[in-house]
């Protein structure tokens, strides 16, 4: 069965992604075949496509996806033809059609959840499972620095927080996306291109600081999260959109026994128990209406590499998907 799908050859730039015609088999032991209705668009994607994260070339790419099972391979008891369902782990590919999948990495998807509200929370919103509820967990009251609030992840995070009773402090580039933060329930949100964010943070904290700062960004805002940290305060370091993090230990020291954790979903969502029970945690907030998630940006499958320069340039608000 022949199938579309975005290939690259050679790491670099959004050029280097081109829509190719591909083959697509029938399942095997313990594989499912896949159609895609929404593939979600992540920051991962480009460390891959760029190269900062290394992989085999040629190559698909993509994790994180919904669709519906076309065909169950033998041995596969827990999921039939047609039934829908997500995944964010596996083999690059998600950017096409249609694939062939283990099915020990999917996630059957309820009824009240549509592919628009899936394609947005497989990754993102599990991501902010695992970070509120397990790296970090939070039980309620705590004051907590997030940066990015307006992305992806970070709207999922806004509206978890604010189901949890956490108080968060979210930090945007601009008062489009401050606006698209407090409307999903984040409690103060600072503009960092106008103020200073650690400045504001202890203005906020009455000199104390966060007992946490989730921080994607990384190097360009590595300094300042240290600095909004109280003593003892943990930074999870959850991202590198801005470049590697390099942390200087006595610095942790110098600034008050801080931690740092650089935390890997794997690590919390295998094995497959692990990420049934985060999912479960997650849709029931999504079915409860604590969490709203839809696309902001959609583009075309064939139009991957604008989706890639859009999310680069940070003039994405949310999530952004591609429709095959």
């Amino acid at each position: 069965m022949n199938s579309k799908a975005i290939r690259f050859h050679a790491t670099g730039g959004p050029e280097v992604l081109k829509l190719e015609t591909v083959e697509v088999g029938e399942p095997g032991p313990g594989q499912v075949r896949v159609r895609h209705t929404r593939i979600a668009v992540n920051f991962i994607d480009i460390y891959f496509r760029t190269g900062r994260y290394p992989a085999p070339l040629p190559n698909g790419l993509g994790s994180d996806a919904v669709g519906i099972v076309e065909a169950v391979g033998p041995d596969v008891s827990f999921l039939a033809e047609g039934d829908r369902v997500g995944y964010m782990f596996g083999p690059l590919g998600a950017y096409s059609e249609r694939r062939v999948m283990p099915a020990e990495v999917l996630i059957k998807l309820p009824d009240g959840i549509s592919d628009d509200t899936a394609s947005t929370i497989i990754m993102k919103g599990l991501t902010a499972q695992y970070l509120f509820r397990q790296v970090y967990p939070l039980q309620g009251g705590e004051t907590i620095l997030y940066h990015a609030a307006a992305g992806g992840v970070g709207l999922i995070a806004c509206q978890w927080a604010k189901a949890l009773g956490v108080t968060m402090i979210g930090t945007v580039s601009s008062d489009e996306k401050a606006e698209a933060a407090l409307a999903a329930g984040c409690t103060h949100v600072i503009n960092y291109r106008r103020e200073n964010f650690v400045e504001k943070v202890l203005e906020l904290t009455g000199g104390k600081g966060v007992p946490v700062v989730y921080d994607s960004v990384g190097k360009d805002t590595l300094a300042g999260s240290l600095d909004c940290l109280q003593k003892r305060g943990t930074l999870v370091s959850n991202g590198t959109s801005s470049g590697p993090v390099v942390i200087d230990t006595m610095q942790l020291a110098a600034k008050g026994s801080l931690w740092v954790t650089r935390p890997a979903m794997v690590d919390y969502a295998l094995p497959r128990p692990n990420m049934l029970k985060m999912a479960d945690e997650l849709f029931d907030l999504v079915l409860a209406g604590k969490i709203v998630s839809t696309p902001r940006q959609k583009f075309a499958l064939a139009d991957a590499a604008e989706a890639h320069i859009a999310l680069e340039s940070r003039a994405t608000i949310g999530a952004t998907v591609l429709v095959p």
